[in-house]
């Protein structure tokens, strides 16, 4: 490499080391340039906003070393990138991230940009009145806040078991300045709520497997293991949520929830219902939705 290289230099660099080393893609982007742009830019103190010419300015020595060292520490130790930049966009939103909480990656992050069109009643996204949304097993707060930011009429509570989630939850909430429309509740699902019912339920719930935990890459490991496991196949969470999401849900209440490579578990578990497999534009798989009114069909 040059005794100056420009940003463009040290981005491929880093993205011959990183393919070199054969990490994992997936917390956050899904190829080698990328990452190493991500961890390029918060090395030299850059966000997105730089223009492409903007790449071809020369570097400093001493930042080079330090994009290097940064590079260097995410292919040898494999902790995802944005546990070490403490950084993350969700729904085109910069969150703060860190080993509390699992790095936001969830396909919902597309239904949250469209309004959630078409699974949501028009009606009730027109009307004046607030639209009540409850995100269960928040994590980072994600969800709920794009929800919040995307959604000007929303008022969301978000639910975690985990207190140090819903610390980081926390810090995200404050960084938006939505105290007053996201409310923050340490609950076992629907355990610590009082009765009310939302029009949207939302969830991305731990729903990982032993079998499948086995086979996840290195950097899984990093993540805290209540955000990601569930007993009963995978489906311990998910089971929670489904038998009693009708009596949280208004009369044309929605659920949406992401279960991942579990969904055929679950549509074994769930014979009954008639499960809605939303498809998406940008990847992402294994997001059902029932309306109140299907839920129901399971208790007949």
């Amino acid at each position: 490499m040059n005794n100056r290289p420009s940003i463009r230099d040290l981005v491929s660099w880093g993205e011959k080391k990183l393919i070199n080393s054969k990490v994992f893609f997936g917390h956050g982007t899904d190829n080698a340039w990328d990452e190493s742009l991500s961890l390029v830019l918060f090395a030299l103190g850059l966000d997105y906003s730089l223009c492409e010419q903007d790449l071809d300015k020369a570097i400093s020595q001493t930042k080079r070393d330090q994009v290097q060292a940064l590079i260097k520490q995410r292919c040898d130790t494999r902790v995802p990138a944005p546990y070490l930049t403490k950084r993350i966009w969700f729904a085109g939103i910069e969150l703060y991230i860190d080993e509390r909480v699992l790095i936001p990656r969830s396909p919902i992050a597309e239904l949250i940009v469209s309004g959630f069109y078409p699974w949501f009643d028009n009606a009730v996204v027109e009307r004046k009145s607030p639209i009540k949304i409850l995100d269960l097993c928040t994590g980072s707060g994600c969800i709920a806040i794009a929800c919040a930011l995307t959604m000007e009429n929303a008022q969301i509570t978000a639910t975690d078991l985990s207190s140090s989630a819903l610390e980081v939850a926390h810090i995200n909430v404050e960084k938006y300045a939505l105290e007053k429309r996201v409310t923050l509740v340490q609950s076992d699902v629907y355990q610590a709520l009082p009765e009310m019912r939302y029009d949207l339920i939302i969830s991305n719930p731990p729903y990982v497997s032993d079998q499948e935990m086995a086979t996840l890459p290195t950097e899984y490991n990093f993540e805290p293991a209540l955000g990601l496991r569930s007993d009963n196949n995978g489906l311990d969470i998910v089971h929670k949520i489904i038998d009693r999401a009708a009596d949280y849900l208004t009369e044309k209440g929605v659920l949406i929830v992401e279960v991942g490579n579990s969904d055929k578990a679950v549509q074994k578990e769930f014979k009954r219902l008639p499960f809605v497999w939303i498809e998406f534009a940008n990847g992402g798989h294994g997001v059902f939705t029932l309306t109140r009114e299907q839920l129901l069909l399971d208790n007949e």
